[in-house]
């Protein structure tokens, strides 16, 4: 078990969840032979996702009523904020698009963008962007692949971005905190401040459900973040806070 892939560990979590109804964090460490903090995070992912609901100590199975209308809600959201992002793309822009289930969402409207250069650290991300008929450029980082984040990182990443340099960052985020700026459950915050500092404008592509969210790790400050896009569930007040650190906020709206 503890060779498991991320993604295979986490789809294990769902069905033990599924099939049991609860379960403790205590209990899929020890069944996983991982640390606490790792299925910590791994709840937290999959919590994200709708896939379950987290407890104190563990994890409970998403009601069966629920499960549907969440994806949708999700996936939907997730579409407003991608569009959004899209729009802000010229032809023939050196973009990033960084690792992430919302980041990946932009990809499906990218097909009319032409002559475009795509770098990622993702392989989700560079496949996708390899069955688009428009061909763009693609560019990948290389490095250490790192199976918390699914993505590589790394040194080898690191120079491999600061030889370039780029239009736009599309970049997620676990959290925002609304004082310090985006935040993660990854400790490995280095690959998403270089991709920042070779870009000329950043963009935040990220669910209203996430400001607010209490994480330790700060993976970019305010000050390196040009653009938020998140929902139209952004309160005011949050919209006006994060605006008074010089960040242009878009809330959008499900069609």
């Amino acid at each position: 078990m503890s060779k498991r892939n991320t993604q295979q560990r986490r789809h294990a979590i769902v069905s033990k969840v599924n099939e049991q109804g609860e379960v403790s964090v205590d209990q899929l460490a020890k069944l996983f032979a991982t640390s606490e903090v790792t299925i910590r995070k791994d709840l937290a992912a999959l919590e994200n996702n709708g896939l379950l609901l987290r407890r104190y100590g563990g994890a409970i199975a998403m009601p069966t009523e629920m499960v549907s209308d969440v994806e949708e809600n999700v996936s939907v959201r997730k579409l407003a904020i991608a569009k959004a992002a899209a729009a802000r793309i010229r032809d023939h822009n050196r973009i990033i698009i960084d690792s992430g289930s919302t980041t990946a969402s932009l990809i499906s409207l990218l097909g009319e963008k032409q002559g475009l250069i795509v770098m990622t650290n993702s392989l989700n991300v560079a496949n996708a962007l390899n069955e688009l008929e428009n061909e763009p450029t693609l560019l990948m980082t290389g490095g250490t692949w790192d199976p918390h984040s699914e993505a590589f990182q790394g040194q080898v990443a690191e120079s491999v971005l600061r030889s370039y340099d780029f239009d736009q960052l599309f970049i997620g985020a676990d959290g925002i905190d609304i004082a310090r700026g985006t935040t993660t459950f990854n400790e490995l915050v280095g690959l998403s401040r270089v991709m920042a500092e070779v870009s000329r404008e950043v963009v935040v592509m990220v669910e209203s459900s996430k400001v607010g969210r209490k994480i330790p790790n700060l993976e970019l400050p305010w000050g390196n973040i040009h653009t938020l896009i998140t929902d139209d569930g952004l309160s005011d007040e949050a919209k006006q806070q994060i605006e008074q650190h010089g960040v242009q906020v878009i809330c959008t709206a499900a069609e």
